[in-house]
């Protein structure tokens, strides 16, 4: 059970429970005690969400939930203490909350986590030898908006100082990369005037676009000047991003870019 089922579950026992106390020892209609029970929900949930936001999609499931159960506690009771069947019109439309509401929650587990075996194997085509087909999404949706407006400034300001820096990059594989086999992976450094750039520190990361689980991160050693080399093993056939730092001092250069991996 993920997480957020878990917490779908526990708040709404949570208000349930609090429908049932405000009845009981509060002698309130079931009514009362369901609009109290869903304006203490707002109340408490609301600035909780804003303060630890987890994602607009996560949010509105989580209030939606809540709020349909005080909903139907408010609902049904008095539906049987009148002797009178539910209308067809009210049904529908806490049944359609409660199918958004629940197909949400799903396809935000679904995304976090993935399809079971059985249910990949159901749904999924069957993948071609060698191949792994995942059914996970881990998209997030950044909300820190003045940070990152703060960050793209900053890169910027990056990007023209290694303009004025001048540095030549050559990267590649000496040969052809293939999944799950090993391959070195060469970098030279030189100056503006041609010049190798020794002693510096040469990092990066090779990230799968489907899944950061697979993303490989590395160091170069370097094996002659100006010339910084590592053995990888990419695991996925397909296209890699690739993120590349290098550092000497307080000089910092980045370089991105994308390869591609060879089925075995």
């Amino acid at each position: 059970m993920t997480d957020l089922l878990l917490d779908l579950i526990v708040g709404a026992g949570l208000i349930l429970l609090a429908n049932l106390a405000l009845v009981r020892f509060a002698r309130t209609s079931a009514k009362q005690a369901a609009a109290v029970a869903a304006l203490a929900t707002v109340g408490l949930y609301v600035p909780y969400g804003i303060v630890r936001w987890p994602g607009g999609d996560v949010f509105a499931i989580h209030l939606c939930i809540y709020l349909l159960v005080s909903l139907a506690y408010a609902i049904l009771p008095s539906a049987r203490a009148d002797g009178k069947r539910l209308h067809w019109g009210p049904a529908m439309i806490g049944g359609f909350f409660v199918f958004v509401a629940v197909s949400g929650a799903v396809f935000v587990a679904v995304a976090e986590r993935g399809l079971t075996p059985s249910l990949q194997s159901w749904l999924l085509p069957e993948a071609d030898s060698g191949r792994e087909v995942t059914s996970v999404f881990p998209g997030v949706i950044s909300h820190d908006f003045q940070q990152k407006e703060q960050l793209y400034n900053l890169y910027l300001q990056q990007v023209e100082r290694q303009r004025q820096r001048g540095w030549q990059i050559q990267k590649g594989w000496l040969s052809e990369p293939a999944a799950n086999q090993p391959a070195i992976f060469r970098v030279v450094v030189r100056t503006r005037e041609g010049e190798p750039v020794s002693g510096a520190s040469v990092t990066g990361q090779f990230l799968r676009p489907s899944t950061s689980k697979r993303d490989v991160a590395f160091d170069l050693t370097e094996t002659d000047a100006g010339v910084y080399e590592t053995k990888l093993i990419l695991p996925l056939a397909g296209n890699w991003n690739l993120v590349l730092q290098i550092r000497r001092g307080e000089d910092l250069h980045e370089i991105r870019a994308v390869t591609r991996v060879l089925d075995r």
